[in-house]
């Protein structure tokens, strides 16, 4: 009998253990602290940077179109030259023999044209006079055709000659300034060369080619109306040395090309930079900086989104949890941080850092960090 009541005593005590415990509230994860900034509207500008290389605005290569020797050479090599300058001669003897030769065949045909013209003009007095028949008078007048022919023949050949006399001397065909010269006097040059004699290039202004993606392309133009418009109000362009040292005059996007690159998916375009000390060079290499400005925008650093089959998201604080949102971004971004299109509006909280390793429905602390700074751009 005392058995079974201790048996009972021992029960009853589990039960109230059991009936307490069931009594005490489920313990829940703490609320875990993320950096959080509160999303505001303003004015911002983006600086992107393309790698771009430098031509002339005119880039000549002088090939010689007689061949022969190179008698003289009359400019340095890297120095001014000037439209029409003469700077290589090739051996005009031959040349000179040739045009002679065929300025004495212009002459005799000369002659022979004189002489063919009396025949026929007489034959056609004596035939007027029945003295001679058609056969004969028709035989002087094709003896004229003839000559007439020699004689354009003649003058063809003569023309030829006086302009390969006039190829031997090698003339610049641009103001700008030489390259190094390929070959001396002595050397035997003719139209196959491998090598320009020189190369030329005008230096007065640059053109500085650069590319950019189809979809940048699409967001400059959407954002100017136009392709036409986009080149009217694209503002003054930068460019950055090969050493990092800004260039001292800025540029203007003068030209876009129609054709995408299939390769690349990219399109070209030219900027128009002046060259007054002749800093920039035919050949050389640099980054075009272009900064677009947009006004009433919202801007949030990288580190607060992650991206889902190629779309972004953010995670919004709401009551105290993470819920994530798409949100457009602008195509056009400095490395750094998006400019917010829509998804998101000013006055809403999102996770500032890390966002890629939240889940959503975490309960979240809110700890206010720094929004981006609107228009910094990157170095």
């Amino acid at each position: 009998m005392k058995q079974v009541r201790s048996l009972s005593l021992g029960l009853i005590a589990l039960l109230a253990t059991v009936i307490v415990s069931c009594d005490k509230p489920t313990r829940q994860m703490p609320a875990k602290s993320y950096k959080t900034l509160t999303a505001t509207r303003s004015n911002s500008s983006v600086s992107n940077y393309y790698t771009a290389s430098i031509r002339g605005e005119q880039f000549v290569e002088l090939r010689p179109q007689v061949s022969g020797v190179i008698t003289a050479i009359h400019l340095n090599e890297g120095a001014a030259v000037k439209k029409g300058e003469t700077l290589f001669v090739i051996d005009q003897v031959p040349y000179k023999a040739a045009l002679a030769t065929a300025e004495a065949n212009v002459k005799s045909s000369k002659a022979a044209h004189a002489t063919a013209a009396l025949n026929a003009k007489s034959r056609k007095a004596l035939f007027d006079e029945q003295v001679i028949s058609d056969y004969e008078l028709q035989t002087a007048e094709n003896n004229l055709l003839a000559a007439s022919a020699n004689l354009a023949q003649a003058e063809a050949q003569a023309l030829n000659a006086r302009n390969n006399l006039s190829y031997t001397a090698v003339k610049s065909p641009v103001d700008g300034v030489a390259g190094m010269i390929n070959y001396r006097v002595g050397s035997l040059v003719s139209q196959t060369i491998t090598k320009p004699l020189v190369a030329v290039s005008n230096d007065k202004s640059m053109h500085v080619y650069f590319s950019m993606s189809e979809a940048q392309i699409l967001a400059q133009t959407r954002l100017h109306g136009s392709v036409d418009q986009l080149l009217a109000k694209l503002p003054a362009v930068e460019l950055i040395l090969s050493d990092g040292s800004p260039y001292l005059h800025k540029g203007k996007v003068d030209a876009i090309s129609g054709i995408v690159e299939q390769s690349t998916g990219s399109v070209a375009l030219r900027a128009m930079f002046e060259n007054p000390e002749k800093m920039l060079r035919n050949g050389g290499s640099g980054r075009v900086v272009i900064e677009t400005k947009l006004k009433d925008v919202i801007v949030i650093p990288k580190a607060a989104t992650f991206e889902l089959q190629n779309k972004v998201f953010v995670y919004k604080a709401v009551n105290g949890k993470a819920s994530a949102a798409e949100v457009k971004v602008y195509p056009l971004n400095d490395g750094k941080n998006y400019i917010v299109e829509s998804g998101l509006e000013s006055g809403e909280e999102i996770i500032s850092e890390g966002a890629g390793l939240v889940r959503e429905g975490a309960a979240i602390k809110g700890n206010q960090g720094k929004a981006p700074i609107a228009g910094k751009d990157k170095k």
